[in-house]
């Protein structure tokens, strides 16, 4: 059920990704439209629109990336060979994951606090709107390497299970 749940919330992620990948085409297309034209004026506010949406495409793919098992993850010692070990060796990526997450999420607040007494250049944006991408991902890192460390104990046991 909760694997359901955050497998669907994953899915949105991905859309939401790809929504503001095509959103984001728009300001940075205006960028070398009016640097190698002269169709249309040099309009300074969509390096900055495009700069929040980058931030923000980034820190989304970082979240997909930990559901999918795909970051955070550097291989230095060679594949444990039995089921204990793969489990300590898979549960250990998930619990730094799970711990940076924790720490993003709990200082990221203070960074969001900070980018919420700020407006950008150009537009004149609250810089919340981009700074409150870090606690964001961190509470979802958290939640996901959750999950997965949960999955790894289960195929443990399930393993263990089995060849008893």
């Amino acid at each position: 059920m909760i694997g359901h749940a955050l497998e669907t919330l994953c899915r949105g992620l991905r859309l939401l990704i790809g929504i503001l990948m095509a959103v984001l085409a728009v300001p940075v297309g205006m960028q070398v439209i009016s640097r190698y034209t002269d169709i249309i004026p040099v309009y300074l506010w969509t390096e900055e629109l495009a700069t929040f949406i980058f931030v923000w495409v980034v820190m989304i793919g970082s979240m997909v990336a930990v559901w999918d098992r795909t970051h955070f993850d550097v291989h230095v010692m060679p594949d444990a060979t039995t089921p204990f070990w793969t489990m300590v060796q898979n549960g250990l990526v998930m619990v730094l994951i799970l711990i940076f997450g924790l720490l993003f999420a709990w200082f990221g607040i203070e960074y969001a606090e900070f980018g919420y007494i700020q407006n950008s250049v150009m537009m004149r944006a609250n810089l919340l709107v981009t700074y409150i991408s870090v606690p964001i991902a961190g509470l979802v890192w958290s939640l996901f390497a959750s999950y997965r460390l949960y999955e790894v104990i289960d195929h443990y046991r399930q393993e263990k299970a089995a060849l008893s």
